[in-house]
């Protein structure tokens, strides 16, 4: 039984790995400024802040493609403009500039 829930965390997490590494790309498409690795920290800051504000605003949990399909599109509608963001505001140039792999 616990092998079973091991490997079922795994198929989760490759999964969602699926679903960050779709993203970054389209990013990389959007913004050709960023590298890789700050494409796929904005992916997990903007997922958390979606999923995180959506929880906390008591709404049901809809599951991974309509977070996704929400991030993708945040990242069409701003996705070019990121690296303006970040120059604006300290609190993720920490995150994008001093460590870029730090969230994964």
């Amino acid at each position: 039984m616990f092998e079973t829930a091991i490997k079922s965390l795994e198929m989760g997490y490759r999964k969602m790995n699926e679903y960050h590494q779709r993203l970054a790309d389209y990013l990389l498409e959007k913004n050709s400024q960023l590298s890789y690795d700050q494409a796929i920290t904005w992916v997990e800051l903007l997922w958390e802040d979606f999923e995180t504000t959506r929880a906390k605003s008591g709404r049901e949990y809809m599951g991974r493609s309509t977070t996704e399909r929400i991030v993708k599109q945040w990242i069409g509608l701003y996705g070019d403009k990121l690296h303006d963001f970040v120059a604006q505001n300290p609190k993720y140039k920490d995150y994008l500039h001093e460590n870029p792999r730090m969230l994964h």
